[in-house]
C-alpha cells in the first residue's frame, strides 16, 4: 500500500501495454517481422507456463495475493517476458537496423539511450515482482535468464529461418488480401518511411 509499491504495481503492467502496442502496430503496419516478434513473445509465455508446471515451485507469499492465476512461481513470467522483449529489441536495434544516413553519432546515441531504457524497465519490472511479494529473487533471476535465452534463440530463428521465407509469405494471396508486407530487405525502416513520406508529401 505504500507509494513505491503502487508505482511498481503500475510498472508491472508493462507486459500488458507491450502486447496492446504490438497488436496496434500489427493492425496498422501489418509487417511480418513484427508479427514474428509477437509470435516469439507468445511462444515465450508458453515455455514459461510449461516450466512452471514442471518445477512447481510455490510463490513466496501465496496468501498475500488471492487473485494470482497460478500458484507456481518458478520462473517469473513477468521477468521472463520483459527480458525477452528487452534482449530481442536490443538485438534488433544493433544487428537488424543499420543507419543509412549521415547522422552516425545521433543514430548510435538514440540506440544506446533506448537500450539503456529497455534494460532499466526490465530490471524495475523484475524488482517489482520481489517487492510486491509475487516472487523470490531466484524466481525472478531464472525468469530473466530464460527470457534472455529465448530471445536470442528466437532472434536467430527469425533471422536465419523465417526472414528468407518472408518474401514468399508476403506473396501469398491471403497476405496480399490482408496487406501483409515484408520489409526485411530494408536496412532502416524508420529512415525509409521517413524519406518516402517526405517525397510523397512534396
Amino acid at each position: 500500500g505504500d507509494f513505491s509499491g503502487q508505482l511498481l504495481a503500475y510498472l508491472s503492467l508493462g507486459p500488458i501495454f507491450i502486447i496492446v502496442g504490438f497488436v496496434t502496430l500489427i493492425i496498422f503496419k501489418r509487417e511480418l517481422h513484427t508479427i514474428s516478434f509477437l509470435g516469439g513473445l507468445v511462444f515465450n509465455e508458453g515455455v514459461n507456463w510449461l516450466i512452471k508446471n514442471v518445477i512447481r515451485e510455490p510463490r513466496p507469499c501465496e496468501e498475500a495475493h488471492s487473485t494470482v492465476t497460478t500458484k507456481y512461481g518458478m520462473p517469473s513470467s513477468h521477468s521472463q517476458f520483459m527480458w525477452f522483449f528487452s534482449v530481442y529489441s536490443f538485438l534488433f536495434l544493433y544487428l537488424r537496423m543499420h543507419q543509412t544516413n549521415n547522422a552516425r553519432f545521433l543514430d548510435l546515441l538514440w540506440r544506446h539511450v533506448l537500450s539503456i531504457c529497455l534494460v532499466t524497465v526490465a530490471l524495475l519490472v523484475s524488482y517489482s515482482r520481489v517487492y510486491l511479494l509475487y516472487h523470490t529473487w531466484s524466481q525472478v533471476l531464472y525468469g530473466g535468464v530464460a527470457g534472455s535465452i529465448m530471445a536470442i534463440a528466437w532472434f536467430a530463428f527469425t533471422q536465419e529461418i523465417l526472414t528468407p521465407l518472408f518474401p514468399r509469405i508476403a506473396a501469398w494471396p491471403v497476405s496480399e488480401f490482408f496487406l501483409i508486407r515484408d520489409t526485411s530487405l530494408i536496412p532502416n525502416i524508420l529512415w525509409f518511411e521517413y524519406t518516402v513520406t517526405r517525397a510523397e508529401a512534396r
